[in-house]
Formats: C-alpha cells, sequence, structure tokens
C-alpha cells in the first residue's frame, strides 16, 4: 500500500509544474536571466542553515530552572514528512552532524525523492523525534531547483514536549486517540507557529486541515503552557494538531482567520512531531 501512494502522478500531489527533466519554473526570488532548464531527475541539492531550541522552549526551561540539552554534534536527517509518515525506508535523504553554533549542511539530497516538501529533524537523546519543514511545494508548485540555504530547524526538548502535553490534558490526547496515547509523541503532533511579515508572532490567528473528519484537532497553548484553549493563538502564535496515534495522514492546514497565507503540506504519524512556521506571502521573514 505504500509504494503505490509515492507513485501519485506530479499532477495529484499539487506539483503542477516541473515534473519532467524539460520543464522549468524557476523558485521565487530567483534571477530568471539566462536561466536553463534543470533535469530534476538527476538534480541533487544542499540544506544548509542552523539548528536550535524552540524558543518557547529554551523559555520554558530557563524559568523552570532545567538544563538546556546540547545540540552540539546531534546528528540531523533530511527527509520527505510524507514518506517518514507512512513508514517509507527510503524516506530519508541525507545526514549531517549540527556544530557548536548549531551551523549545519546535508549535501547530495536528490530532488526526485521529494514528492510535497523537505524537512530536518533530530532524534537525539534529551530531544522528542521532530522535523522542521524547511521546503513546501505548496509555494512553488513544484520541487526545489536550488540549493536551501538559511534554513531554521527547531530542536523540541523532551522536557517541553512532557509540559506541552501536560498542557493540552491526558483527557485530550486519549480522546482523540480512542485511548492510545496519552502524550503527544505517542500520538503524533504538528507544532506551528504563525507569523505576521516581519516574523513576529500573531495573537488571535486561527488554524484548521483541509478535511471536515480532523476538526477539532487544533489546540492553541497559553504563553506559560497552563493550558490550551481552541479560540485563537496566543501571544507566542502556537498551535498544536493532534493526530489520531494510529494510521499515518497527510493533509494541509491554513491559517483561517486572515488573508494572504498559503495553505501548508503536512505528514503526521505517531511517534514523532513536525514543526513549521506559517508566515503571509511565498517568502519566508528574513
Amino acid at each position: 500500500m505504500m509504494r503505490p501512494l509515492l507513485m501519485i502522478p506530479c499532477a495529484l500531489l499539487g506539483l503542477t509544474v516541473g515534473c519532467g527533466p524539460g520543464d522549468f519554473t524557476p523558485d521565487p526570488g530567483i534571477q530568471t536571466d539566462d536561466a536553463e532548464s534543470v533535469d530534476l531527475d538527476n538534480l541533487r541539492i544542499g540544506i544548509s542553515g542552523t539548528v536550535d531550541l524552540l524558543p518557547e522552549a529554551r523559555r520554558l526551561l530557563e524559568a523552570r530552572g532545567l538544563p538546556l540539552p546540547s545540540l552540539d554534534g546531534a546528528p540531523l536527517t533530511a527527509a520527505e514528512p510524507l514518506r517518514l509518515a507512512v513508514n517509507d525506508a527510503n524516506a530519508t535523504f541525507g545526514t549531517a552532524p549540527a556544530a557548536a553554533d548549531g551551523a549545519f549542511t546535508v549535501s547530495d539530497v536528490a530532488v526526485r525523492e521529494m514528492h510535497l516538501s523537505l524537512a530536518v529533524g533530530l532524534a537525539s537523546a534529551g530531544f522528542v523525534p521532530a522535523h522542521t519543514i524547511v521546503y513546501d511545494s505548496a509555494f512553488t508548485g513544484a520541487r526545489p531547483r536550488t540549493d536551501i540555504i538559511g534554513a531554521r530547524v527547531w530542536a523540541l526538548p523532551e522536557a517541553f514536549h512532557d509540559a506541552l502535553s501536560v498542557a493540552v490534558g491526558e483527557g485530550t490526547l486519549r480522546g482523540h486517540t480512542d485511548n492510545r496515547a496519552a502524550t503527544l509523541r505517542d500520538a503524533g503532533f504538528v507544532l506551528g507557529r504563525v507569523v505576521d511579515a516581519s516574523g513576529q508572532p500573531v495573537a488571535g490567528a486561527t488554524v484548521a486541515p483541509d478535511r471536515e473528519d480532523l476538526a477539532g484537532r487544533v489546540y492553541y497553548p497559553t504563553a506559560d503552557l497552563d493550558g490550551v484553549n481552541q479560540v485563537g493563538t496566543g501571544p507566542e502564535g502556537l498551535f498544536v494538531y493532534i493526530h489520531s496515534g494510529a494510521d499515518a495522514e497527510a493533509f494541509r492546514l491554513s491559517v483561517t482567520s486572515l488573508e494572504g497565507y498559503v495553505p501548508r503540506n503536512v505528514g503526521v504519524a505517531p511517534g514523532w512531531g513536525l514543526v513549521l512556521t506559517v508566515h503571509p506571502g511565498l517568502y519566508p521573514p528574513l
């Protein structure tokens, strides 16, 4: 069942351009003068950037006097969230260690292996397995044609995950998972932040999946993680989507209360989380 899902034609995956080696639509912001077509079947790119503790996680740990887990040397993995969600053995495209300052570069990522998005994540002592989306075909309708630089990857300390699970509540988690999971990790989750064009968190935003059967699974944590609501984002712009703890699912999340936000592709499954920043327009804030 796994392989047919991954062989769906590009048009059905939303990749309306760039599916063949002769097609060429440049990524946003790229100078197109004298541009040449790119053979996506053989293109390999690099993903470079920095990994750091999620800012809200850092503040929580510092406020509670808890140690900050080290990222120095932590193994980072580039992968396709959709393929991770269905436990595809070929979901991982490359690995690299984080430097002392958080810098990383994953080389030789085969573009043809990406279907909807690229993400970078880590599974290391002191952290919950989580991947951050660094490229989403929702913006371009195509796979990347250039190296991805300046990527920001967020690591989720276990202590933060545990506090967020408590804020959501065991009863809520068990209710959404038919009693299969009492933590976000066991359920599977999406943790997102809604920001404005300058990168500042947006309070009062609402987010929803594009499937009615998934409605009611989005919650908005309070700033101090003493609870959640389903009214709108708090001052940090955070939201969390709770998965069922069962089969993997892929869908889109949209900001429903504001204009200018592109619906985002997500894949989710038990055992790990997906992290994304939702911003207006095609370009992430600097």
